[in-house]
């Protein structure tokens, strides 16, 4: 692993343990996203170059063995354990699934998570007599601040199978097959009839892993150490700082403009599709007008 995260690629010392599955879902893997352009670090421009980086425009890399390969050649930029790094973790877990099963990831998921829970509309790609059904992306140009065309839906990248089927973050879906996802992990792991998960392995997945020493040295968004934890692949609310901000509540956000929220303690799952991508680690000014607005509207 690098001397220093900032350090140059040669300067490395031995890992002091190997990565561990845990270390996976939790973000603690020792390679993930760092705040900054790819200029900032030498591990950020190497992540660019390998076609490995976490970024709007997707993984390239023609697939899953080509990511791994190219992952797998480049420093750790902390030891493993020691600090949460956002979203390398999910595409890891996802080369790893579809080794483990023997099947293309999003087989897997078809199989085990989307067809159970009747999430007809939820995969890498948007088959052509659905894409009229798919909205387009926009986002505000950096240089300019104009709001842009970002992904046109005539032409989008979810219009064809992509090369790299990110687990982190390759899947279009819809409100309805949202919805049903999160209610499956509000009523423990359960649908209907069946069970996808276990109750303690839903408890596990929403129960705040990650320690206070780790937090100190895991930058992110300003802030959001202060009143959210990580679990298993959710956020987790760990403190009450605003009308919605209720401890217990897990769900993440999506740099393509999606929210999505369970909340326990209210019986309640939220969901918020926009169509503008983030330009900003800090939530758009909408994100917390409609979760506000949600919790104004429960009655005792």
């Amino acid at each position: 692993m690098l001397k220093r995260p900032d350090g140059p690629l040669d300067e490395t010392v031995p890992a002091r343990r190997p990565i561990t599955l845990r270390d996976l879902l939790t973000f603690r893997l020792g390679i993930g996203f760092l705040m900054g352009s790819p200029d900032t670090h030498p591990i950020l421009k190497a992540m660019v170059e390998q076609r490995v980086a976490v970024g709007p425009m997707l993984s390239t890399a023609p697939g899953q063995d080509a990511w791994i390969r190219g992952l797998g050649s480049l420093p750790l930029m902390d030891q493993p354990g020691e600090r949460w790094l956002y979203h390398t973790g999910s595409d890891v877990l996802g080369v790893l699934i579809a080794r483990a099963s023997g099947q293309p990831l999003e087989d897997f998921f078809r199989e085990r998570i989307f067809e159970p829970l009747g999430m007809t509309d939820t995969s890498f790609s948007v088959p052509a007599a659905k894409l009229d059904r798919l909205a387009s992306c926009y986002w505000t140009n950096p240089a300019t601040q104009a709001l842009e065309l970002f992904d046109d839906a005539r032409d989008s990248r979810w219009s064809r199978p992509p090369s790299f089927e990110s687990a982190g973050g390759g899947l279009v879906s819809t409100i309805d097959d949202y919805l049903a996802f999160g209610e499956m992990l509000l009523n423990k792991g359960r649908h209907g009839k069946g069970r996808l998960l276990s109750r303690v392995s839903v408890e596990a997945m929403t129960t705040d892993q990650i320690t206070p020493e780790q937090k100190a040295v895991s930058e992110f968004a300003p802030g959001f150490w202060d009143s959210h934890g990580w679990g298993l692949g959710v956020a987790v609310v760990t403190k009450r700082d605003g009308v919605s901000a209720v401890p217990g509540r897990f769900g993440w956000d999506g740099g393509y403009g999606t929210s999505w929220s369970t909340d326990p303690s209210e019986e309640m799952v939220g969901v918020l599709l926009t169509q503008r991508l983030w330009t900003s680690p800090t939530p758009p000014p909408v994100y917390l007008d409609f979760w506000t607005s949600v919790y104004q509207a429960i009655e005792d």
